[in-house]
């Protein structure tokens, strides 16, 4: 704790105050682009993976990234993703993956999460993306498995999103885009979705003229 609480007076000393003029127009509320749906693992830093400031992404964290099917029970992430697609209208939802993913390996191997029982029933609406792997990857390696899970994971929670009324209604009206991503801890590297190609490629690649595009209006911002 020392280290957190010296961290927060550094931030009040020195990160702050360069950064007035933005706080000060995040006290009067906020409009983030995307809703970033991402694992409560400690090693995932989105605003750090995404080089974004505070404001830019309204963030939901669980244990593996998950999205519960809607349901009529209220559930924080439920309430969450309605309030970011109903009240703050974001045009992007991005569910991202992790390799390592500890919530993973326990939806690969449930019996070890005997004394955790709530997480194991979290981990339950993985299942799916568990029984695919077990009907696709039954000849790959336990690491293979993994990696294919972790997709599998991603795409599954996509397709929960889209039980939920307010992400329905965006889709079809064509206001809201889903994107999956997987982040690689090791290597820095992020492989998201492809639908056309049915498969994930590198952030750099699935998003080639988009981010051309930015990087030109920053240019011609700064002249």
């Amino acid at each position: 704790m020392p280290k957190i609480a010296a961290g927060v007076v550094k931030f009040q000393e020195e990160a702050f105050p360069k950064r007035k003029e933005l706080f000060d127009k995040l006290s009067t509320g906020q409009n983030p682009e995307a809703l970033f749906i991402t694992c409560s693992d400690s090693r995932i830093s989105p605003n750090l993976m995404t080089s974004t400031d505070p404001g830019e992404l309204f963030i939901i964290r669980n244990a593996g990234n998950i999205v519960p099917p809607h349901t009529t029970h209220t559930g924080g992430t439920t309430a969450s993703i309605e309030f970011a697609v109903g009240a703050l209208g974001v045009k992007h939802i991005v569910v991202c993956g992790h390799t390592q993913c500890g919530a993973m390996k326990g939806a690969m191997n449930p019996e070890g999460l005997d004394a955790l029982p709530h997480v194991r029933e979290w981990i339950g609406y993985s299942r799916a993306a568990v029984q695919v792997v077990a009907g696709q990857g039954d000849k790959l390696s336990d690491d293979d498995k993994m990696a294919m899970l972790i997709e599998q994971n991603v795409l599954l929670q996509l397709t929960h999103l889209k039980t939920h009324p307010y992400v329905a209604a965006a889709l079809a009206a064509g206001s809201v885009q889903l994107h999956g991503w997987v982040y690689d801890i090791k290597s820095g590297e992020v492989h998201a979705w492809d639908e056309d190609e049915g498969r994930f490629k590198p952030v750099s690649e699935r998003y080639r003229e988009e981010v051309a595009a930015h990087a030109a209006q920053v240019t011609a911002q700064d002249h």
